[in-house]
């Protein structure tokens, strides 16, 4: 009776273990597979796609821009002077303070409302385009999008700042008022006579087109780091088709 049990056991266990290998032969061979344009584009886009979400939720929390020193949004180098001479201005400190507080508070308020905005801006792209992304450099993707995007993401993403701006973010205080309070004050001192002899320059810069692109710049940066991790963590390729276009570009 032992003996009948134990050559079942066996000829189960072989018969399952055959069973294993076929499975496990069928995926190999399906992962030798050549990748199929449809496959590498497919992977990029979802590549963009991973990498902006989770750069925008990084950045669209509190202090996502304002305690990152790599994407903290400070004022306008034309307004370098007023930095420098923030002392002359009675309670002028607090008030820049307030400011750089608002500045990045509109970025992290509006970069969630942008992210659709930048995954419905992920273009389809030739074959040529995609392999030389895949084979390219730590940030190709991230270059491409860029190029191709940049502007068309601007002009979409400029709106959703300047409300971010009009919103009273900081002590009942919109960062449009803000910054308006901070230059002419600063305007009125640099264009007194003191100021004038004093060799003060007025500040004139437009903070919605300034704040968009240096919002841009940061999503941007994050981008790339993001797919800098994709082509080297393979932990950080979330879904099969990741690991599947870009483990190709492993070997």
């Amino acid at each position: 009776m032992k003996t009948r049990i134990s050559i079942f056991s066996f000829l189960m266990f072989v018969l399952f273990s055959c069973a294993e290998l076929e499975q496990f032969a069928r995926q190999t061979l399906e992962d030798d597979k050549p990748l199929t344009q449809s496959e590498i584009i497919s992977g990029l886009k979802e590549a963009l796609i991973v990498g902006t979400n989770k750069s925008a939720d990084i950045l669209g929390v509190t202090d996502g821009y304002y305690k990152d020193e790599l994407v903290k949004i400070l004022l306008p180098p034309e307004a370098d002077v007023i930095v420098t001479n923030i002392g002359r201005v009675p309670g002028g400190q607090q008030l820049l303070d307030d400011v750089l507080l608002s500045i990045n508070r509109a970025a992290e308020d509006a970069v969630l409302e942008a992210k659709p905005i930048f995954v419905n801006s992920i273009k389809s792209m030739t074959i040529n385009d995609a392999v030389g992304i895949l084979r390219g450099e730590n940030n190709a993707a991230t270059m491409y999008l860029h190029r191709t995007t940049y502007d068309g993401l601007y002009n979409l993403y400029q709106p959703k700042i300047q409300q971010s701006l009009d919103k009273k973010l900081v002590g009942n205080v919109s960062t449009s008022q803000s910054w308006d309070t901070l230059t002419s004050k600063w305007n009125e001192v640099a264009n007194s006579l003191v100021g004038q002899i004093a060799g003060l320059k007025p500040v004139e810069t437009k903070l919605d087109e300034y704040l968009t692109g240096k919002a841009l710049d940061g999503l941007f940066l994050k981008i790339g780091e993001e797919e800098k991790l994709i082509r080297k963590d393979p932990a950080a390729r979330v879904t099969a088709l990741l690991k599947r276009v870009f483990g190709s570009a492993d070997s």
